[in-house]
């Protein structure tokens, strides 16, 4: 199983804007994705851009987790692989 998300860090809901909203408090989980950047000749794959992110999630009153932000966006270059090679690298833990 591949896992899109590690490194799951709790925080209370401090402010009153959001008592409703985020009722149940705050997740934030490392991630790492890849998206590829064509070249215009061909329109073949030449590299792949690796994002490293932090994803803030609310946990609201109806119990359910919702995307809120994505911070810290880190890009880098990867040379071109296969996206086999790449979706199998652990998460950033």
């Amino acid at each position: 199983m591949i896992e899109i998300a590690a490194g799951k860090k709790f925080t209370e809901n401090y402010k009153e804007k959001h008592t409703i909203d985020a009722m149940y408090g705050w997740y934030r989980y490392e991630s790492r994705f890849a998206l590829p950047v064509f070249n215009e000749v061909g329109g073949e794959i030449e590299r792949y851009n690796v994002f490293n992110v932090i994803m803030v999630i609310r946990h609201a009153k109806d119990g359910k987790m919702y995307l809120y932000d994505i911070m810290n966006i880190k890009k880098k270059r990867a040379p071109f692989s296969s996206p086999k090679t790449l979706l199998s690298k652990k998460p950033i833990s």
